[in-house]
Parts: C-alpha cells; sequence; structure tokens
C-alpha cells in the first residue's frame, strides 16, 4: 500500500512538489496492478487521498499519454507513453533481456531453481524464473513477486551489496511490511545477515521465507557500481548444505560477472537522443 498522509488534501492549491508526489505515485499503483487494472475506489483506498484529487491526477497523467481508462470498466492502466519511458530505459534497466540465457544457464548447470530479482526502491521483483531438472521442487518466488529488500537470497545480496547508510535507509522504510508479513525477520536479523553474507561472500536464505526453501544469491552491479539486481538459486533444504552452497555460489558468481560485462556494454553503446531522432 501507497499511504500519502491526507493533511489538507482537498484544498484546491497544493504545492507543485506535493502533487509531483501524489501523480507519480498513483502511476506506481497502476503500474503494480498490470494487466487486472486499478479502480477510482482502489486509487483512493491505497493513497489515503480524497476523490476530487485522485480524478484530477488520473485525468492529468492520461493527457500526457502515461495512463489509460478503459471505457467499459473503467479501470485505469499503464498507458502507451509509459510503454515509451520503458523502452527508451532499456539500456540501463533492461536486466532481463541481459540476464534471461544466464538465467536458463544456472538452472540446467545446477539442477535447481533459477532467478533473477530487480531492485526497486527498497524491494526486489523478480523478473524471470527458470526451473532445474531436480525433481523436487520448492516454493519460492514466481515472476513479479515483489520483496523487501533482504527477505529472500537474491533480495539478501542485493541489500548487502548497499553501503551501510543505505541499508539503514531501507530498514527503515520498510520496517512496517517486515513487522507485518515476515515478523521473524526484523531489521535486527537482517543486520545480521548483510553482515554475514558480506564475510561469506554471498547471501544465504535458511528457509526463512518459505520453510523447507533454501537459496543462494549475489547482487548484480552496474558499471558505476550501483547496484541494480540479484541472481539466486532455491533448493530444498539438503541441497544447500556445504560445500555444495559455497560451489552454487561460484556459478552464481561467474554468471554475475558476465553479466555486469553486457550491462557495461550496453549502457556504452546506448545510442544517444540525437542519434534517435
Amino acid at each position: 500500500m501507497v499511504h500519502i498522509v491526507k493533511g489538507h488534501d482537498d484544498m484546491p492549491q497544493a504545492s507543485g512538489t506535493q502533487a509531483v508526489d501524489r501523480a507519480l505515485a498513483l502511476l506506481k499503483i497502476a503500474g503494480r496492478a498490470g494487466a487486472k487494472g486499478v479502480s477510482l475506489t482502489g486509487l483512493i483506498q491505497q493513497t489515503g487521498l480524497g476523490k476530487p484529487t485522485v480524478r484530477r491526477l488520473m485525468l492529468a497523467l492520461m493527457r500526457s499519454g502515461l495512463i489509460e481508462q478503459d471505457t467499459e470498466s473503467r479501470l485505469y492502466y499503464l498507458g502507451e507513453e509509459s510503454y515509451v519511458l520503458g523502452t527508451q530505459a532499456t539500456a540501463r534497466h533492461g536486466l532481463l533481456e541481459v540476464a534471461a540465457d544466464a538465467v536458463v544457464r544456472l538452472a540446467r548447470r545446477s539442477g535447481d531453481t533459477a532467478f533473477v530479482n530487480m531492485r526497486r526502491g527498497a524491494s526486489a521483483v523478480c523478473l524471470h524464473r527458470e526451473e532445474g531438472a531436480f525433481p523436487i521442487r520448492t516454493h519460492a518466488l514466481t515472476a513479479g513477486a515483489q520483496h523487501p529488500l533482504g527477505v529472500g537470497a537474491g533480495s539478501l545480496a542485493i541489500l548487502a551489496a548497499l553501503p551501510d547508510a543505505e541499508v539503514e535507509t531501507v530498514l527503515a522504510d520498510n520496517a512496517s511490511q517486515l513487522a507485518t508479513d515476515f515478523p521473524e525477520i526484523t531489521p535486527e536479523v537482517l543486520r545480521r545477515e548483510v553482515a554475514t553474507s558480506r564475510a561469506r561472500g554471498f547471501a544465504l536464505n535458511p528457509g526463512r521465507v518459505v520453510p523447507g526453501s533454501w537459496g543462494v544469491g549475489v547482487a548484480l552491479r552496474r558499471a558505476d557500481g550501483t547496484v541494480v539486481g540479484g541472481l539466486s538459486l532455491a533448493a530444498i533444504e539438503s541441497r544447500m548444505q556445504p560445500p555444495r552452497d559455497a560451489e552454487l555460489a561460484a556459478i552464481l558468481h561467474h554468471e554475475a560477472r558476465e553479466i555486469e560485462t553486457r550491462l557495461a556494454r550496453r549502457l556504452t553503446h546506448a545510442p544517444s537522443e540525437e542519434e534517435t531522432t
């Protein structure tokens, strides 16, 4: 839920920054709704804004092409301009296109389930899941699932790769959701896991999210050192014990280096605006 403190929500004059923040919050909600769409009522409930404000901001987003509304259902969806902006961001943020073949190789080589996650603020989103050949599967992430950073092996690897100050910001941002959805994964637990992951060289999830489903993960970085996502493998507990956990981490690191090289090359060769006009 994206909750915005109302204050004097329906006052006719809101600050420019406040209006932008509210419009972006609405845009993100529509994006998370995906193909299901989101109703006006749903937007009001998720933001705490008044109906006139939500309608006004959604109309502005529709005029820009970032949002569209189905004429029959009246549900809101991301618009054509959102798609265009997304394609223009692919050179920097198109992680799935760059990492998809690596995820397939990881699943084939390990026999376990492989994932690639992308960082999204204080959360990690699963972009792709590839099943391995081992007959016993774990009930781990599915594509599109979003967890607070630190929840799950790939997500924990992302958190551990961040600077200490940013780790604390993330933990503060996620404190409420952790307490509600993952009460056993407290900020204190995550601080210990971050330290352990850094010392070990990879993240290990010992069944904290789903009992019996263990995972190992490593972070993915852009050329400038910022963290873009994570790679991970999940399996039943018996397949994640030493020394196999470190062996899996080694092949994750190998694929991570390949992906990072491609990301750097792709960004370097991305056409400029002048070249595309």
